[in-house]
């Protein structure tokens, strides 16, 4: 209940107004947010490749409601991307496609996209494509694949474990070697749709992690060694049982630690994040920045109770 409600205030305006005007909520939401600026990003990312971690950025915003905002959104990723080969980091960005006109118009984000991905193919850079709701799957996966009809093959996409229908997607993507992350799912979704029970989710996670592992062995797609394309599965979570667990699988299998990397978000578990890293294995953060912060913070405070605790400490202590 506590999660739904969280949610429904992601995406409230009067939520925001009133949330976003308290400074302590700057405050907190930088335990998980780079900055507002590109340089606030770059930074965080260069920390991250001194231990060792590689990482995704990401210029927060989303469900842009004109076509202006689209355009300006797309420039904004062409100028991080110029950051990132300026800055010799080892990062790829990730994007959302409401945030390049997704529910404006079909045409007007994949002629915002084909811009961030021709920009990144000069720049041997790699541009994830963000999952949303489960209304925006259908049309996500069609642009998706309108791109690598198009020979742009440094993009991949995200699939979100929670949705029943993500087995079908993944047997059907992994067909053209798409290079996925695997998450959860952070959006309130109806039963109709979604497992509303946790331990399902889990089940549903390890099961398509071990079907992007398996196609992983068989492709031999491994990552670059820059750490800037991802190899087949950047299997995105914090939960240690289920990191374990694919990690058993992989081992049993005589995978190389090369063919697949866990991903994880900036200010969470960093110990994790550190400890895998020192054994070798790919780890990738994902670093968010920008003003349109509050969506972002609101969905990581649904995740877990204890980021929710965080910040009512840190309110309360102001």
């Amino acid at each position: 209940m506590l999660r739904s409600l969280l949610l429904n205030l992601s995406k409230s305006s009067w939520a925001k107004r009133q949330i976003a005007s308290f400074w302590v909520a700057k405050r907190v939401a930088g335990r998980f947010v780079a900055g507002e600026l590109p340089e606030d990003a770059i930074r965080a990312i260069t920390d991250l490749n001194a231990r060792g971690i590689v990482a995704t950025v990401d210029h927060l915003g989303e469900s842009v409601t004109d076509s202006d905002e689209a355009v300006r959104a797309a420039e904004a990723y062409l100028d991080i991307l110029d950051r990132i080969a300026e800055a010799k980091v080892r990062s790829n960005a990730s994007l959302k496609l409401s945030q390049l006109g997704l529910n404006l118009s079909l045409d007007l984000c994949a002629a915002n996209l084909r811009k961030v991905l021709e920009r990144a193919r000069s720049l041997g850079l790699f541009i994830r494509i963000d999952m949303e709701d489960s209304p925006s799957v259908d049309r996500t996966l069609e642009i998706y694949q309108r791109m690598r009809s198009a020979a742009f093959d440094n993009t991949g996409v995200v699939i979100q474990a929670y949705l029943y229908r993500s087995e079908q997607d993944v047997a059907r993507l992994l067909k053209s070697n798409t290079r996925f992350r695997l998450c959860k799912g952070a959006y309130q979704e109806p039963a109709s749709v979604a497992y509303p029970a946790k331990r399902d989710v889990d089940a549903s996670f390890f099961k398509l992690g071990t079907m992007m592992l398996d196609a992983a062995a068989a492709a031999k797609l491994p990552a670059d060694p820059r750490g800037i394309t991802p190899p087949i599965p950047g299997l995105a979570t914090h939960d240690e049982k289920l990191v374990r667990a694919l990690l058993a699988y992989a081992e049993a299998r005589h995978i190389p630690k090369s063919f697949y990397e866990f991903q994880m978000l900036h200010g969470i578990r960093r110990d994790l994040q550190e400890e895998l890293a020192a054994q070798g294995y790919g780890v990738r953060v994902y670093v968010p920045y920008g003003r349109e912060w509050y969506p972002y913070f609101m969905r990581r405070l649904a995740e877990r109770p204890a980021n929710l605790w965080f910040f009512v400490s840190n309110f309360l202590r102001a």
